[in-house]
C-alpha cells in the first residue's frame, strides 16, 4: 500500500502536552486536566483540516496503577472533552510497557509514531511531533517528523538538561514553543502563507 504525504499531519505527546503531567500518573478522568489553551489548540487546528494523533507513553497500566479499561474510559473521557471544543483526536497510539520491558513501542523508540504511519496511512517525514520530553524528540527524529519542544510539563526541565549536554547537536533541529497554543499559532500561520 503507498503511504500518502500529507503535510496536514499532527501528532502529540498526551502528559504535559495535552494535559497536567504528575510523577504519581494521571489514573482517571478526575486527575485528567487539561493544560490553559491545549484544547482550543487541537480545535483550532483540526478546523483548519489537520489530522492529529497522539503518541502516549503509558506505563501505569504495567505498573498496575490503572488498567486497560481505565486508560481506555480517561481517553474517551479526553476525546469528548476535546469534541465538545470543536476538536478531534484521529487516533491515539500508546505503550502501556514499563521502562524495563524493553518493547519497541515505548518512546524513544520508534514504534507509536510507526503504528500512527500505518493506520492513517502517512508518511511521517516533516511532519510535527509536540512533545516535552528528550524521548519524545528522539522517537521523532527516528521516523523524519519534526521535533517540537514545549515548555510545559517537562519541557524545560528538558531544555535545562538538553543545554546542559550539547545544545549545538541535540537542538538543532528542535523547534521550540511555549506551549501547544504557540505551536497551533506557527502552524497555523505557516498554514495561511502556503
Amino acid at each position: 500500500m503507498t503511504r500518502t504525504i500529507s503535510s496536514r499531519v499532527l501528532i502529540l505527546d498526551r502528559d504535559g502536552v495535552i494535559n497536567e503531567d504528575s510523577d504519581a500518573y494521571i489514573k482517571s478522568p478526575d486527575e485528567w486536566i487539561p493544560l490553559p489553551g491545549s484544547i482550543d489548540a487541537i480545535a483550532r487546528l483540526t478546523y483548519a483540516g489537520y489530522r492529529i494523533a497522539i503518541a502516549t507513553n503509558q506505563s501505569g497500566v504495567a505498573r498496575g496503577l490503572l488498567s486497560l479499561s481505565d486508560l481506555n474510559t480517561m481517553h474517551q473521557f479526553m476525546r469528548d472533552v476535546i469534541t465538545a471544543q470543536g476538536g478531534r483526536i484521529e487516533m491515539i497510539a500508546f505503550c502501556p510497557h514499563s521502562p524495563d520491558e524493553n518493547c519497541q513501542c515505548r518512546k524513544p523508540k520508534s514504534g507509536l509514531l510507526e503504528e500512527i504511519a500505518k493506520r492513517m496511512n502517512v508518511d511521517l517525514t516533516g511532519v510535527p511531533f509536540v512533545g516535552d520530553t528528550y524521548s519524545d524528540l528522539c522517537a521523532a527524529r527516528l521516523v523524519g517528523a519534526a521535533p517540537y519542544l514545549v515548555m510545559t510539563g517537562k519541557g524545560t526541565l528538558t531544555l535545562n538538561r538538553i543545554q546542559q549536554q550539547d545544545p549545538i547537536d541535540l537542538l538543532q533541529d528542535v523547534r521550540v514553543f511555549q506551549d501547544l497554543g504557540s505551536v497551533a499559532n506557527r502552524l497555523l500561520l505557516q498554514q495561511g502563507r502556503s
